[in-house]
């Protein structure tokens, strides 16, 4: 498993960027203060490193700097709400491999990890998820069942994702909610209803065998019948 180290003062912007890679398969350290990051980064027990440009005690320029010049090589994407391209530069010459605008879309931070982390040879989640014969390519966002191509919205192959990362565990609509749409859970919402129905008429189709199963009064699975 890639661990990856964000250092990142933005407690809602830090949370999106937990739940995401943690969803991709990432275990996430993450630190708020730039000193604490630095000493966290120089350390060589992270894969991979998402940075903040603008950080309290210490900003994101100066432990970049400090890193490459110290010889630490790992691979470090930045994330700035500067999205000048002087301060792109700034960020990639100081020894940035990749550089993030804020606001962003939180899968990209994982896309662009994947990409570093390959570069680099390091370890990379692996690119396809199978379950019987459902298959998933996280690099081309492909879904294929028997054969078939499986057309699905971002959320939906999100949700899928999620579900066949966990194929066999019983998933709460807390557990799928907090996954796939990154806050908490509202009772009153029937938003998971919704997208599951929508995601088990595309993905069990008439006559194969269905793999999304409600789980009455506990939550939802994934998986084939005995």
């Amino acid at each position: 498993m890639p661990r990856v180290l964000a250092i990142e003062d933005d407690e809602t912007t830090a949370q999106e960027i937990v739940a995401e890679l943690t969803n991709h398969g990432f275990t996430v350290d993450t630190v708020a203060d730039g000193r604490e990051g630095l000493v966290r980064a120089v350390s060589g027990d992270y894969d991979a490193i998402t940075l903040d440009r603008m950080l309290p005690g210490l900003d994101g320029l100066a432990i970049i700097t400090v890193m490459r010049s110290t010889g630490v090589d790992t691979p470090v994407l930045m994330i700035s709400a500067l999205s000048d391209v002087d301060e792109r530069v700034r960020g990639l010459r100081a020894g940035g491999d990749d550089y993030l605008t804020k606001p962003f879309a939180s899968e990209e931070v994982a896309a662009r990890l994947e990409v570093l982390l390959r570069r680099r040879g390091g370890p990379v989640r692996d690119s396809r998820l199978r379950v019987e014969d459902l298959e998933i390519d996280l690099m081309s966002r492909t879904v294929r069942r028997a054969g078939r191509e499986v057309r699905l919205l971002p959320t939906e192959f999100k949700l899928l994702e999620f579900m066949m990362r966990n194929a066999g565990q019983i998933l709460t609509r807390t557990m799928i909610f907090e996954a796939v749409w990154g806050h908490y859970f509202s009772p009153g919402t029937n938003v998971i209803d919704v997208h599951l129905g929508q995601l088990r008429r595309k993905v069990d189709g008439p006559g194969q065998k269905p793999l999304i199963r409600t789980i009455r009064g506990s939550g939802y699975c994934l998986r084939a019948d005995p």
